[in-house]
C-alpha cells in the first residue's frame, strides 16, 4: 500500500476512534444501587431512560448488602443513587456519611416535611418516595378486635401467648419500636416490649408474610405487618390465599390517639457518586406522578406525594385511615436505646 494511502487510511482510523471515545464519554450513566426488587420498577427504569437518555447501571440487594458495600467501596464506589427501604435504614446511613445533602425544590415541594430527612445548609439527605403502614392482623376466631385496637395492646395480658412478629430487631421493627419511643418515653416503652415478649405464641422468625399465614394457620393469634405484605396476599387468585384472607381481620392502630405508624422507602444520592446532576434528575423523576402510581399500583404502597389518586383494589379496600404525624427521621434517632431495650427484656 503507498505511503499516502495508507496514511489517509490511519487518519480515518483514528477520527473513527475518536469519535466513539467521545460518543461514549458523552453518555449519559447513572449507577443505582437498590434494594427494592419488585418487577414493576423495571418499567419504572426504562421509562426514566427513554424520557431521558439516561442509561441505568443496577446493583440489587438488600439494605443491609447495599450500606456494607458503599462502605468497603469508600471513595471508590461507582453507585450515584441509593434506594433503600426502611426509614432507620435511611438515617442509620446518614448517620454513617454514606450520603451526600443536595438541594431540589421539587423534591421539596413534593414530598411532605415528616418525610424526609431532617435539612442541614447543604441540602437534605434522604427523601422518602413511597409509603406503608406497620398494621396488626388478628385471627378473627380467637382474638377480639377490641383487644389490638392499638399497639400498646399487643403488649396486654389478654392476648398472652397469642402474639408473633419477625425478629424485635428487623429494621421494620426497629423503626416501629423507634416511633413508640418517640410518643410514649422510655419508661413506657421498654415496659411495653416487655409484655409483647411475655405475650409471645413462639420465639420471633421469619418475615411478615410468614406472620400473617400463621394468624390465619391459628398458629397464632395476634402479628404486626407491613400493609403492602398483607394487600399482595389480597390481591392474590391463589385459593390458599383466599382463604387465608377469610380467617383474619385488619386494624390499623391507634386510631383514636396518634395514629398508625407510617414507614417509607426512599432515595439518596452516595457521598461520592461522580454523576451528580443524573443522580438529582432521577430522584425528582420518581416523585413525579407517573413514578407516584407504579409504587402505588406495583408493590402496592402509598404515594409519598399527597393527593394523588391511584388504583389499586387492596389499597382502596383498606380504606382511609388516620397516620401519625412524626418526622420518620426521629425513629432512627431513638434506634441505640431501643435496640438497648430488646436486649435487656430478651426480645430476639
Amino acid at each position: 500500500m503507498p505511503f499516502s494511502v495508507l496514511k489517509k487510511t490511519l487518519w480515518a482510523a483514528g477520527l473513527l476512534a475518536g469519535s466513539i471515545v467521545s460518543a461514549n464519554a458523552q453518555e449519559q450513566v447513572l449507577n443505582l444501587y437498590s434494594a427494592r426488587h419488585y418487577q414493576t420498577d423495571e418499567a419504572l427504569y426504562a421509562n426514566f431512560t427513554k424520557a431521558t437518555g439516561i442509561r441505568i447501571n443496577r446493583v440489587d440487594t438488600d439494605d443491609a448488602g447495599l450500606l456494607a458495600r458503599l462502605k468497603s467501596e469508600g471513595s471508590a464506589s461507582p453507585a450515584d443513587v441509593i434506594l433503600l427501604v426502611d426509614a432507620a435504614r435511611l438515617w442509620q446511613a446518614e448517620e454513617d456519611g454514606l450520603f451526600q445533602p443536595f438541594k431540589s425544590s421539587r423534591l421539596e415541594e413534593r414530598i411532605p416535611a415528616q418525610l424526609r430527612a431532617k435539612p442541614s445548609d447543604k441540602g437534605t439527605a434522604w427523601f422518602g418516595l413511597s409509603t406503608r403502614a406497620r398494621v396488626i392482623v388478628y385471627n378473627k376466631q380467637n382474638v377480639n378486635k377490641e383487644d389490638v385496637l392499638n399497639y400498646q395492646d399487643l403488649a396486654n395480658s389478654k392476648i398472652k401467648g397469642k402474639l408473633c412478629t419477625r425478629s424485635g430487631s428487623h429494621p421494620y421493627n426497629l423503626s416501629l419500636f423507634g416511633a413508640v419511643y418517640e410518643h410514649l418515653g422510655a419508661v413506657e416503652t421498654e415496659n411495653w416490649l416487655k409484655g409483647m415478649v411475655a405475650n409471645m405464641a413462639r420465639p420471633p422468625k421469619g418475615g411478615d408474610t410468614d406472620q400473617i399465614k400463621a394468624v390465619a394457620s391459628g398458629e397464632c393469634g395476634v402479628a404486626i405487618t407491613n400493609s403492602y405484605y398483607l394487600a399482595r396476599i389480597m390481591r392474590s387468585e391463589k385459593p390458599e390465599d383466599r382463604a387465608a384472607m377469610e380467617k383474619i381481620g385488619v386494624v390499623f392502630p391507634n386510631q383514636q390517639s396518634w395514629g398508625t405508624h407510617i414507614n417509607i422507602a426512599g432515595g439518596a444520592i452516595a457521598k461520592h457518586a461522580k454523576n451528580r446532576e443524573s443522580a438529582v434528575k432521577f430522584l425528582e423523576y420518581l416523585s413525579g406522578d407517573e413514578a407516584q402510581a407504579y409504587f402505588a399500583n406495583g408493590n402496592n404502597e402509598w404515594p409519598a406525594v399527597p393527593g394523588l389518586r391511584i388504583s389499586n383494589p387492596a389499597l382502596e379496600a383498606m380504606g382511609k385511615f388516620k397516620t401519625e404525624t412524626i418526622p420518620v427521621a426521629v425513629m432512627g434517632s431513638h434506634l441505640p436505646k431501643v435496640q438497648q431495650m430488646l436486649d435487656r427484656v430478651g426480645y430476639k
